[in-house]
């Protein structure tokens, strides 16, 4: 499963992104996505999943009520909005899949992941 990332940039604070996640080719509806963000000099972290519907959104404390994970399936994609974005979200992001039915959370392994795009909050 190859999966790409895309909707990265350069926003003010208090601006908004919406980053992409899809899988050319195969179908994401069976597969938990996870988003991460790594930061130069910071380990890799774990903002947002969602497994087979909106409802299992699940938000690390740090963009809680600020980003908002959800999917379409009619696009084959899963999407990340990001509000009310602050310096601190300043990072590549990632976003990986695991097949949902093993479960998922931000703190399982993911077996597929992409290549990052970079989000760039200037204060």
């Amino acid at each position: 499963v190859q999966l790409q990332a895309s909707g990265g940039g350069l926003v003010q604070t208090g601006g908004s992104l919406r980053l992409s996640c899809a899988a050319p080719g195969f179908g994401l509806e069976t597969l938990a996505i996870g988003w991460f963000r790594q930061a130069p000099g910071k380990e890799r972290e774990g903002v947002s999943c969602i497994g087979n519907s909106d409802a299992t959104a699940t938000y690390s404390n740090s963009v809680k009520g600020r980003f908002t994970i959800s999917r379409d399936n009619a696009k084959n994609t899963v999407s990340l909005q990001m509000d009310s974005l602050k310096t601190e979200d300043t990072a590549v992001y990632y976003c990986a899949a695991r097949p949902w039915i093993s479960g998922y959370g931000l703190f399982k392994p993911y077996d597929y992941w992409g290549r990052g795009t970079q989000v760039t909050v200037s204060s």
